[in-house]
């Protein structure tokens, strides 16, 4: 008996999902927890499994397609079932021989039309067609008029059939054929469009970006931070850390802990504004903005202020490969209280970024380069960074956003300072 294979639930409040790609098409075979097809909803993109082994007998909703939590989008039938497949249809029979060996074609007389095997001629050429020649026109698609006969009385033999239909498959010479038509002159440069749809993941992106924009008060403060520190660090330990850990040191886990210690000097980024009150947190749910496979996603680190370093290494590397999977969870990516979003993997030297709401603060890193700074009178060259704050104007002043990111500055640029946490 086939197995329904129904949307699963996905989430709170979620009732509607997208069908994602197919991983598996009708009539292929599939092993128990095999990866059927993709469910995208606006929060996550979850897979469906297969339920038992068997073969997907039937695909109700295709890609792109709308559908509701708990709808049947598919059949599954299990292995080893009765379902038998459809005997396959019997060859149409030979039509009789007559008695000299000559195939008898069937001869239908319809007004003056004559319909012999499957080519149809007027009543005088089906006397002077020989059946031989008629079921090689026929075959073939040729009229009989387009056959000169050479047998006794002008009859159309076999070979005469044979030489029509060569003739007629035969390419037209060039000069015969009429002049072509002159191309449209193309415009330089390539001008086609593709027209693809927007996964709800991306329109969930762009609602929540507009949403913040229209009712947060939105400000970004900048500083630059001297990396030179994180980086002799860096490069002091990085072999043993990864000897010892598994996982490459980076600078992310720097900042982690460094926002850990910058929110806990200024709670009020680590708000929320919850009309009619402000809810601070003693804790710290940082998001990490990664790159996923449908788009950019926030995977959270949850309770940031307990972690080590390679504990919060392992856990952002561990997101960013299940986000090119589509394979995080849906909790995974909500209640986060900051964020941090590195731009300068791509290259950014500056931006102002959009807090995700209901947060109250993101910070923004960009791309480390070497730039001359006075340093004790001296003009020197050194690896600077860039770094923004958007905050929620409602919650933060000025004075504490300044305060926020001076620390953020001041811890990555004496790291030991994580240690001591002063």
């Amino acid at each position: 008996m086939p197995i329904e294979l129904k949307v699963p639930e996905v989430g709170e409040s979620i009732t509607e999902v997208q069908i994602g790609t197919w991983k598996k098409r009708e009539g292929e075979g599939v092993a128990i927890d095999d990866s059927i097809v993709e469910i995208e909803s606006d929060k996550a993109t979850v897979e469906l499994p297969a339920p038992a082994a068997g073969t997907v007998t039937k695909i109700l909703k295709a890609s792109g397609e709308k559908a509701r939590v708990g709808e049947v989008i598919g059949y599954l039938e299990p292995a080893g079932s009765a379902a038998a497949a459809a005997p396959p249809a019997a060859p149409p029979a030979a039509p009789p021989a007559a008695p000299g060996g000559q195939p008898v074609v069937d001869v239908k007389r319809t007004g003056s039309r004559v319909d012999i095997g499957s080519v149809q001629m007027s009543a005088g050429d089906a006397l002077r067609v020989m059946p031989a020649a008629a079921r090689v026109l026929g075959e073939a698609g040729v009229a009989a008029s387009a056959a000169t006969g050479t047998g006794p009385g002008g009859r159309v033999t076999k070979d005469d059939a044979l030489g029509a239909v060569a003739a007629a498959r035969a390419p037209v010479p060039v000069s015969k054929l009429a002049p072509a038509a002159a191309p449209p002159a193309r415009l330089p440069g390539a001008r086609e469009e593709r027209a693809v749809l927007i996964s709800p993941i991306r329109r969930r992106i762009a609602e929540r970006l507009v949403e913040a924009q229209q009712q947060a008060a939105l400000l970004t403060t900048f500083n630059e931070v001297d990396m030179s520190a994180v980086m002799a660090l860096r490069n002091k330990f990085k072999d043993v850390f990864l000897q010892r850990y598994g996982v490459k040191l980076g600078f992310m886990s720097f900042f982690v802990r460094a926002a850990v210690e910058a929110l806990r000097a200024v709670p009020q980024v680590n708000a929320e504004f919850r009309d009619p009150h402000i809810v601070y947190r003693d804790y710290a749910d940082i998001g990490i903005a990664v790159g996923g496979g449908k788009g950019l996603v926030v995977p959270v680190l949850r309770n940031a202020e307990t972690l080590s370093f390679a504990q919060i290494e392992l856990g952002i590397a561990d997101f960013a490969k299940r986000a090119a999977d589509n394979k995080l969870k849906l909790e995974e990516l909500q209640g986060g209280t900051f964020t941090i979003s590195n731009g300068g993997v791509y290259g950014s030297m500056m931006s102002t970024p959009i807090i995700n709401p209901p947060q109250s603060g993101i910070l923004g890193l960009h791309a480390i380069t070497d730039r001359p700074v006075a340093i004790d009178g001296q003009v020197v060259i050194r690896p600077m960074m860039y770094l923004a704050l958007t905050y929620d104007h409602r919650l933060v002043d000025g004075r504490e956003a300044v305060t926020f990111l001076k620390k953020i500055k001041d811890t990555i640029e004496d790291p030991t300072r994580l240690i001591l946490e002063v």
